[in-house]
């Protein structure tokens, strides 16, 4: 995915114009590369002082959240979380009237479809996004900006979108794009609290965890086609002993568990896969690979 640069040789038609509400570190980043690339960038913050670095850089400061969401086609919402949203949500109500509405804020996909129901109400059209990296990346590649919703809306204002940064569209389902953000950042968790366990156990037997963590680093890459045969396999509901048979891993976290134990690390995730195997061995399905857990994994009661 690429980014653009300036894209407005007119910056007084609509396509060129944009409000940022919100003007927290990312809000400001967001705010702050309009200005530079060019769009007629009118702001709000409930602190109006934090719209003073903005104004000096050539963006208009609006009284309310209203008056800022009537001087722009495209509305982006950049908010602490979906209760400020909502918040300033019911002040415009509706002032989004014929507005494209983007909301950048973290929250969940049931979140964004409540969002996309409270827009279309109103007579606004409604896009969810999610934001992976950090303020200071905002305009360059090193950001990614996740986006669901409608794609009109989408394909009207799209260049000015992927000003921000590397833009991924996941579909007219506005919870899709938490569903992706959710997700990436579950599997970054779930890899890293694993890491640290491993570190643990690491030190615990008096091995280097720098060396160790340079030799791991140098394998992801090997995970790759691992990562993508497990989804192909659950996506067909097909298991093929991925990792080998589970009948043969089980016997091998006994040992995992005996290790973790011998030297007093905590043993609870491996615990979990192994009651997950013998589960799934005693359900007749020991030649099946560790994909085969999915089948597992629907909370119980």
């Amino acid at each position: 995915m690429t980014t653009t640069t300036a894209t407005t040789d007119n910056p007084t038609t609509a396509a060129s114009q944009v409000t940022v509400l919100g003007l927290g570190s990312m809000g400001s980043a967001i705010a702050g590369t309009f200005v530079e690339r060019g769009y007629r960038t009118t702001v709000w913050n409930r602190t109006a002082s934090k719209s003073a670095p903005l104004v000096d850089a050539g963006a208009t400061a609006a009284a309310t959240a209203a008056e800022a969401v009537a001087a722009s086609p495209l509305v982006v919402v950049c908010l602490l979380d979906s209760a400020a949203v909502d918040e300033v949500l019911a002040s415009v109500d509706t002032a989004v009237a014929g507005k494209v509405l983007v909301n950048l804020t973290s929250g969940s996909p049931a979140q964004a479809r409540a969002n996309e129901r409270w827009a279309s109400e109103r007579g606004a059209e409604y896009i969810d996004g999610k934001l992976m990296g950090d303020p200071p990346y905002v305009g360059t590649p090193n950001i990614t900006v996740l986006l669901s919703g409608s794609r009109s809306a989408f394909d009207a204002h799209e260049s000015a979108l992927r000003e921000l940064g590397g833009v991924g569209y996941h579909g007219e389902d506005a919870g899709l794009a938490a569903v992706e953000f959710m997700a990436q950042v579950a599997m970054g968790y779930e890899m890293l609290i694993g890491f640290l366990h491993v570190l643990k156990l690491v030190r615990a037997e008096g091995a280097d965890v720098t060396e160790f963590g340079e030799r791991v680093a140098g394998s992801l890459a090997a995970y790759a086609p691992l990562l993508t045969g497990i989804a192909k396999a659950v996506a067909s509901g097909e298991y093929p002993p991925d990792l080998g048979p589970l009948r043969v891993q089980a016997a091998l976290m006994d040992d995992m568990i005996d290790h973790r134990e011998s030297v007093d690390v905590e043993a609870v995730r491996m615990r979990q896969v192994k009651e997950l195997m013998d589960r799934r061995v005693a359900d007749g399905h020991g030649e099946q690979g560790f994909s085969s857990l999915f089948e597992l994994l629907e909370k119980e009661g």
